[in-house]
């Protein structure tokens, strides 16, 4: 028999299994070709696309604060310029804040579809990006696999801090209140946000000093260049003791630095932690 012949043979017997003619329909489709245009889409894209469908991620995806850092190894990497855009021809592109007027109005010209991400305050928000990712990639069950994971990593923090109030801290003395990830992460972890105003905003040295919180949560401590901040530890005395004898955990800025499915990691250290 010829070859030509064994492969029609084979698709034919195919067509009698529910589910295997349309599989075979589709071998040899070609994937979207993606681009992500920030430091966040690059987790996005780093984590669903195919590594193969990667024409493009920022310069800051190998950086030490991103997540999926050491999938982004030999990727190409270029700025969210029109000219970039130009020379990747991607098919789909993702970005959070990535990008200006100029690229916009060329991505609408040139038909790329184009993935918002929103900048999620909560982890029901980071589900619906992973799936808007997913979706515009076809990798529903890829997405669903990450949602499982961060939900299974929420699921064994939950409750751990015991209500006991805990205050976030940056090295450039801001804290995080309702309405953020950070909030969201905490009280997942079972901890009480000690900031109950909203959004981010600054923290006062002399409140930290004369009214410790009773939980100290740093967040991008590990980028923190050695004199390069007031709040360094070597700043302040009596900070510097707070820190010392109140911290319940250090997050690192690839857990805190964008809104995605690895803040539940930072939820899980803060239960380690409790623990």
């Amino acid at each position: 028999m010829s070859a030509a012949k064994a492969l029609r043979a084979v698709l034919a017997a195919m067509a009698f299994v529910p589910g295997l003619a349309q599989a075979a329909q589709g071998i040899g489709e070609p994937q979207p070709r993606v681009m992500s245009l920030d430091s966040c889409a690059d987790q996005y894209v780093l984590a669903l696309a195919p590594r193969e469908t990667i024409v493009g991620l920022s310069h800051r995806a190998i950086a030490r604060d991103s997540y999926m850092r050491e999938r982004a190894a030999g990727l190409p990497l270029r700025r969210a310029t029109f000219e970039s855009l130009v020379a990747a021809r991607p098919d789909v592109v993702v970005r959070l804040w990535g990008g200006d007027a100029r690229l916009s109005k060329a991505l609408e010209k040139k038909a790329v579809a184009t993935v918002a991400l929103d900048d999620a305050a909560d982890f029901d928000g980071v589900r619906a990006n992973v799936r808007k990712v997913a979706a515009a990639l076809d990798r529903r069950a890829e997405g669903e696999a990450i949602i499982a994971r961060m939900d299974a990593q929420l699921t064994r923090a939950a409750g751990t801090g015991k209500g006991r109030p805990a205050l976030y801290l940056t090295p450039g003395g801001y804290t995080a209140g309702t309405g953020t990830l950070i909030d969201a992460m905490l009280k997942s972890a079972g901890y009480a946000n000690a900031n109950t105003a909203p959004y981010f905003a600054p923290v006062s040295l002399e409140r930290m000093v004369m009214a410790p919180p009773t939980a100290v949560v740093l967040g991008l401590f590990d980028t923190l260049r050695a004199g390069a901040d007031r709040w360094g530890p070597g700043r302040h005395a009596a900070l510097r003791k707070v820190v010392e004898t109140r911290t319940a955990a250090s997050l690192p800025a690839s857990v805190v630095g964008c809104p995605g499915w690895f803040a539940a990691e930072g939820a899980e250290m803060l239960a380690r932690a409790a623990r």
